[in-house]
């Protein structure tokens, strides 16, 4: 699901150019905290530890962005699962997209007065 949902971020012509800019050759150690990331996340399985907003804090998004990311997490996990932990998985990550969302904006906002 890891792989499947950040090739497709890697390739959105929305998103692709943020990330890739970001990470560039540093994609296999990032997808390795995701796998981590999303066992703790979707399994309460404690593979990772951190806090994965300030790495976001600096990005250039807006909500636009955050929608999209949602939209490509749904897309990936709806392709692959089905049932009702494919639904919570589906909350927990609008959820935190809303949540990142909120906190950059807030931040930005702070940062500007």
């Amino acid at each position: 699901m890891v792989d499947t949902f950040y090739n497709k971020v890697r390739k959105d012509d929305l998103l692709g150019p943020i990330f890739n800019d970001k990470l560039q050759d540093r994609w296999p150690e990032h997808l390795e905290k995701m796998y981590g990331f999303w066992q703790t996340i979707l399994f309460d399985v404690r593979a990772y530890s951190g806090s994965p907003f300030p790495p976001h804090k600096q990005l250039p998004v807006d909500k636009t962005h955050f929608d999209r990311w949602v939209l490509l997490f749904n897309s990936s996990i709806d392709g692959l699962f089905s049932g009702t932990i494919t639904e919570e998985a589906k909350i927990r990550a609008a959820n935190m997209a809303y949540m990142f969302n909120h906190k950059i904006e807030y931040f930005r906002n702070v940062d500007n007065h």
